[in-house]
């Protein structure tokens, strides 16, 4: 899947407002080519500010290019996390195998990168800041689409009127749902649940990953550096989501406790972390699959539009790959609805791609059986003595088209 020889018309989008939902990695990277191709860009945020910390995240493949030409790959590179080895532990805490982390996440060592959350989300907005009008605390409340432009109404009660509204506002997207009705019919849901949070670092673990398992659950400890925090993880096979759980916390916890409960290794530890956590983050593994991303004026990109699940590590890398097409689809078509038809045409394949990844065997890190768990074991044994691993034909399937430079 390969595009050449695009070029975008600037002089044509100099004055078009767009209106974007969601500051977190696509919002802010769809502002910056926005800006770029001579858009007014507006960016609402639900949150007070920007979003520090959050769990460590990959940027592969494509996703690697458009970071480039943004110039902040090196910024990135600098925060790369760059863990030493990934340990998987048996039921009972002994180990099993030691590993390059590269070798079982499908990146490739010295190209790929995997930095915190927080610094990419940091590195884009510094990208922006003072090109693009940034709405913290606040967020879109209606939309009232006519054939000319988009009447948003904003929590805070302002209301103002944009050319194009663009939700960048996650899985969970306020934007989609006003739009094309409940999350529901566009959910696959993928059978794990997950839980997220930070604890002490009483372990002396640095710049390493060590994950635990038994049928059905697993649990990880992640030092990203040196610091006296850890990210921890508990992940778990559940048939049917737990649709009452994923509205109120402490069912979160409940819900984990009795899941964990007689568990090895440190888990019962980190279960005590985690009723205690303020900051646990608690969703189902799913996808985001619809037939269109767009609507008259309004469009979703990245996990509003088409989240391909923690389980394929490819969420950042489709954020930022549709930003980018989306911006270019705009700034190549005067018309939405040309613009919108093509962003679709030009990328759907590549997120079909990476989010088959997770049909291909990437689940296999999660075993739900006896039988799954020893093959995967075995696997991992075989890993030891084994070379790096080389890129995943999704992570690079689509070569970027050119922008124009900025006039």
């Amino acid at each position: 899947m390969t595009l050449n020889g695009l070029s975008t018309d600037v002089s044509t989008t100099a004055k078009r407002r767009v209106l974007i939902s969601g500051a977190s990695i696509s919002g802010p990277a769809l502002a910056y080519w926005l800006h770029r191709a001579g858009f007014a860009v507006t960016v609402v945020e639900k949150a007070g500010a920007l979003r520090a910390g959050g769990y460590p995240i990959d940027i592969r493949g494509t996703a690697i290019e458009v970071v480039r030409r943004m110039g902040i790959l090196p910024q990135l590179q600098d925060a790369h996390i760059d863990s030493s080895r990934c340990t998987f532990l048996n039921a009972d805490g002994s180990k099993l195998a030691s590993v390059n982390p590269s070798a079982v996440a499908g990146s490739v060592e010295g190209q790929d990168l995997e930095v915190r959350r927080g610094d990419l989300a940091a590195n884009l907005y510094a990208t922006v800041r003072d090109d693009v009008e940034f709405l913290f605390d606040d967020s879109i409340d209606t939309l009232d689409q006519s054939e000319q432009e988009v009447d948003v109404t904003f929590h805070s009660g302002q209301r103002r009127t944009f050319d194009l509204v663009v939700g960048a506002d996650g899985m969970h997207s306020h934007t989609r749902e006003s739009l094309f009705g409940p999350e529901e019919q566009f959910h696959r849901y993928l059978g794990y649940c997950f839980a997220i949070f930070t604890m002490p670092n009483t372990f002396g673990l640095s710049r390493e990953v060590m994950m635990w398992n038994t049928p059905g659950k697993a649990a990880a400890l992640y030092a990203v550096g040196n610091d006296d925090e850890l990210h921890a993880f508990l992940n778990f096979h559940q048939p049917e989501p737990p649709l009452d759980a994923l509205r109120n916390p402490d069912a979160q916890r409940d819900l984990v406790a009795t899941v964990f409960a007689g568990a090895g290794w440190e888990v019962p530890g980190m279960v005590d972390a985690m009723r205690d956590a303020d900051d646990l983050f608690f969703d189902t593994a799913g996808q985001i699959r619809m037939p269109h991303w767009s609507s008259g004026r309004v469009a979703l990109v990245g996990d509003a539009a088409y989240a391909p699940s923690f389980l394929t590590g490819q969420g950042s890398s489709l954020a930022l790959v549709g930003a980018y097409m989306l911006a270019h689809a705009l700034a190549t078509n005067r018309d939405h609805t040309a613009a919108f038809a093509a962003y679709e045409r030009d990328l759907r394949d590549f997120v079909a791609m990476n989010q088959a990844l997770v049909d291909n065997g990437s689940a296999t890190l999660f075993p739900t059986t006896e039988r799954a768990l020893e093959q995967r074991n075995t696997m991992l044994r075989d890993l030891v003595t084994m070379p790096s691993a080389t890129a995943r034909p999704a992570h690079s399937a689509l070569t970027l088209p050119e922008f124009a430079p900025t006039p």
